[in-house]
């Protein structure tokens, strides 16, 4: 018998709110205690803010689920304190291959250069993740409520009131910011009578989690029209544990219920694999996808982030990675406006900068579909030509979509940036994410950076920079203190950043650029980072 996970039960507490005559008013509550949600709420309570999280269950989800985090993603996790224990747990890989029929037609590596920290993806359950989040939730002082259900919403100018069912009763709390972190259908987004726009794909998919020992290397595997599995499609990913995820197309058709009995998933996991590897189900389901998102993330003092805001297919893993990347845009942005060190536009710039990354989501995620399951016969016809021309020709290689995979969103067009006036080389334009680098001393780039604004300042090794030094360690704007980080302009750093001795780097909270020049100028910088918070 193989190892299976025991799903944790978390503790109930009973509210003081239910003691109270008064209703109680907090800074910042979040409802919706999976990933996306205990992303947030450590992020904010890093940063010193008391946090309420509200989830209606008192466990992890079941299931795999969300499998895929890409480096991005690995990398907000590390700030967050659990990368390690993640990538610890997870599997890494790099490597993805395409199979039609029997034929590997295409292989892609995510990680072509060297000299990176964090693998291109890692794959693990979703439960391990909710699991290491909510114990570092626990750890930082986050108070957790389980168990609770959110009954009404009313939202207002100064904040939102909340109805909530607990085991013990009901009662009402107040916050001024409300996070909207409760899934797909949110709860929130009904009360608040919002709606998605987009398209719901007519397709049906068979997960199947499978305990088995097998050889196979830890890299993704998808199949077009494969023999065991004729004119559908099957992807393979190894997971923690020995537990591998299936998904099989069904199409439109067929029936969930059907579909998930044993009896009918059986036979499809042994034609596939073949009669030498036994194996033994975990956990099974049948799901529809859709590509939609609301028209905005912000509704006066509520937010929304996650499925809660935009829901993708579960092609390219964008849905957790989007929506931990959401987390990771609006923490730094709500810990500055509830300081007083920015105005609430700044929150405005949340729905700018993740409507964009939404937008580009929908549209990768579409595409993959689209080659996935052909609408007709001729989208057919021609999706298998590229397939079989990609086993012999690159051109049809870069045609060929079996899921674009994560990437982090580049924000090059928001109005936070400071446009380059000095000449750069490379793609770390402002708007984009920092770049990892390793450093002489063994350690890595993004590891030196602190939770705030941080300038990366490159000097040539051994040279004098100590009034420079001193200058910018002083630089403070109103309440907005910025880290001074030294990197040698050497070796990786220097490439991926253009470096040379006295260039400067402002990369905001999130790690994304905010703005870069070629020698100091403590003018330019106080004016970058003002606007960098919206302060103009």
């Amino acid at each position: 018998m193989l190892k299976t996970y025991t799903y944790p039960k978390f503790e109930y507490r009973r509210p003081e709110d239910l003691d109270c005559t008064t209703v109680r008013r907090h800074p910042v509550l979040i409802v919706g205690a999976g990933p996306v949600g205990l992303a947030l709420a450590i992020e904010l309570r890093l940063k010193k803010l008391s946090v309420i999280v509200i989830d209606e269950d008192n466990t992890v989800s079941v299931g795999s689920r969300g499998v895929c985090y890409a480096k991005r993603t690995l990398e907000i996790l590390d700030r967050l304190g659990v990368g390690d224990r993640v990538v610890e747990k997870g599997v890494a890989w790099n490597v993805g291959r395409t199979f039609f029929h029997e034929d590997e037609v295409y292989r892609f590596d995510l990680v072509t250069d060297p000299d990176h920290e964090r693998p291109g993806m890692l794959n693990l359950q979703q439960y391990y993740l909710e699991e290491y989040l909510v114990e570092r939730a626990q750890a930082v002082g986050v108070e957790l409520r389980f168990k609770q259900q959110v009954l009404s919403v009313d939202a207002h100018e100064e904040g939102a009131t909340l109805e909530v069912q607990s085991p013990d009763g009901r009662y009402q709390i107040s916050t001024d910011w409300l996070i909207a972190a409760d899934g797909a259908r949110s709860p929130i987004r009904r009360a608040l009578h919002l709606d998605v726009e987009g398209h719901v794909f007519q397709d049906r998919f068979l997960i199947a989690d499978v305990l088995m020992k097998a050889g196979f290397p830890p890299q993704r595997w998808f199949w077009f029209d494969p023999p065991f599995h004729p004119n559908q499609s099957v992807l393979l990913h190894r997971q923690a544990d020995d537990v591998w995820r299936i998904d099989f197309q069904l199409g439109w058709e067929a029936d969930p219920e059907v579909e998930k009995q044993p009896d009918r998933v059986i036979p499809r996991i042994r034609a596939m694999l073949g009669a030498e590897h036994e194996f033994e189900l975990e956990w099974i389901s049948v799901y529809t996808f859709q590509c939609r998102r609301m028209a905005q993330f912000r509704h006066g003092r509520v937010l929304f982030v996650g499925d809660s805001a935009h829901q993708v297919s579960p092609f390219g893993a964008r849905g957790a990675n989007s929506g931990i990347q959401d987390a990771d845009n609006i923490g730094w942005k709500l810990d500055l406006v509830l300081r007083g060190a920015a105005p609430q536009t700044l929150l405005d710039t949340y729905h700018e900068e993740r409507a964009y990354a939404a937008d580009e989501n929908l549209l990768n995620s579409t595409r993959s579909t689209d080659f996935i399951t052909p609408k007709s016969p001729i989208s057919r016809v021609f999706r298998n030509a590229v397939l079989e021309l990609a086993e012999h020709h690159a051109f049809a290689q870069r045609l060929v979509n079996s899921g674009r995979l994560s990437v982090p969103a580049c924000y090059t067009h928001s109005r936070l940036n400071t446009p380059d006036l000095d000449a750069f080389a490379g793609h770390l334009t402002p708007g984009t994410p920092a770049d990892d680098a390793p450093l002489p001393d063994g350690s890595w780039l993004l590891r030196q950076l602190a939770g705030g604004f941080t300038l990366l300042y490159f000097v040539d090794p051994g040279r004098r920079v100590d009034a420079e030094i001193a200058a910018l360690t002083a630089l403070v704007d109103d309440d907005i203190s910025i880290n001074l980080v030294l990197v040698a302009a050497i070796g990786a750093a220097r490439s991926r950043y253009d470096a040379h001795h006295g260039t400067l780097y402002l990369l905001r909270p999130d790690q994304h650029v905010a703005a870069r020049w070629r020698q100091m100028d403590l003018t330019r910088i106080r004016a970058a980072v003002r606007r960098a918070c919206d302060l103009h």
